[in-house]
């Protein structure tokens, strides 16, 4: 039956007629069965430690839509926590962790190796899933790269321009670096448990790759993703790997073979036929409409959906957004955006 996915044999580089599809963030916010199971768990990381409703809410879009693919329903801070780092979540304002801005800080931390008692239960996730899923559908599993990671441990919340990390990065570079490092290890342990438990695909998240410039874009957004892509290919050669450094405009060219994905996800910061000519070359592409296509619809969502079919149609594309669906789109819009896709 694996054979038979749409999005592997994207993946394996197959140019197919109609483009497989999932979404970002396609478990979540904007459905109402989504909101009625996070009520029923009580808060946003209840929900990812419970098996049975994590798995239910990644199942609810491929129910409701039938895409080609589910993405465990996870957070990629997480990894931090099980690392040793404090989380929680402040209602209509995100994550909050304990910071990393010292040695000390950074000698709380556990080793990367022991982080799978704390991170069992999204094991327990992906192996229900596993089961569950209908045949045609692949199991995606993800992690947050390196650097966005380091990002949020760094500044213990998100920020606007990433600052608290740059100024680590340029103020104490051994520690920035072991605190990357350490991330880097943590997530191949925990991306290679994923697939142990049945994903079949597994997605880096660099989503804040675009704010570093010239050689630290290289350093500490590339090069963590590559040592990744490299461990988990030596231990699962067979699984395919999509990478997704957000925000790297021109600098996509060339990723495939930079980092050793399998393929490159793309923001709508691109067009897709540049897309085409510079970074679909190297492989699968996936990508990239606007998320506020979900919020707005009609006519512009169909002409553009069309467009982007049309422009990577000549090399392995998965569709999907530029960026994860927010909580205001509109649930028909998704099913226009699919009917569009699939020739409707």
């Amino acid at each position: 039956m694996t054979a038979q996915k749409t999005i592997l044999r994207a993946l394996a580089g197959e140019t197919l007629p109609t483009p497989p599809i999932w979404m970002m963030r396609q478990a979540g916010r904007y459905l109402p069965e989504y909101k009625a199971t996070r009520a029923q768990a009580g808060d946003f990381l209840s929900l990812c430690y419970n098996p049975d409703l994590a798995a239910e809410v990644t199942l609810q879009p491929i129910r409701r839509y039938g895409f080609d693919a589910a993405i465990l329903f996870a957070d990629i801070l997480l990894v931090p926590q099980a690392l040793g780092a404090d989380l929680w979540f402040v209602t209509g304002e995100g994550p909050r962790l304990s910071t990393i801005t010292s040695q000390g800080d950074f000698d709380k931390l556990k080793p990367a190796a022991a982080i799978h008692d704390h991170l069992s239960p999204v094991y327990e996730t992906v192996k229900i899933l596993s089961r569950e899923l209908p045949d045609e559908t692949t199991l995606i599993g993800f992690a947050g790269a390196p650097w966005t990671v380091a990002t949020y441990m760094i500044a213990g919340q998100g920020t606007p321009d990433q600052g608290p990390a740059h100024a680590l990065k340029a103020e104490n570079t051994p520690l920035f670096e072991a605190v990357l490092d350490r991330i880097t290890q943590a997530t191949i342990h925990y991306l290679s448990a994923q697939i142990d438990a049945g994903a079949e695909v597994v997605k880096l998240f660099d989503s804040w790759a675009g704010s570093l410039k010239d050689d630290d874009f290289i350093n500490y957004s590339i090069k963590p993703m590559a040592q990744i892509t490299a461990a988990l290919k030596a231990k699962h050669p067979d699984t395919p790997i999509i990478a997704f450094p957000r925000g790297a405009g021109e600098r996509y060219a060339g990723t495939h073979a930079a980092i050793g994905a399998d393929c490159i996800a793309i923001d709508d910061g691109v067009d897709a036929a540049w897309a085409a000519a510079n970074v679909q070359t190297g492989g699968c592409v996936q990508g990239n409409l606007k998320s506020s296509h979900m919020v707005t619809g009609g006519d512009d969502l169909i002409a553009e959906t069309r467009r982007i079919c049309q422009a990577l149609s000549k090399g392995p594309h998965i569709f999907n957004l530029g960026h994860g669906i927010t909580p205001d789109a509109d649930p028909d819009n998704v099913q226009l955006m699919i009917e569009t896709v699939r020739g409707g």
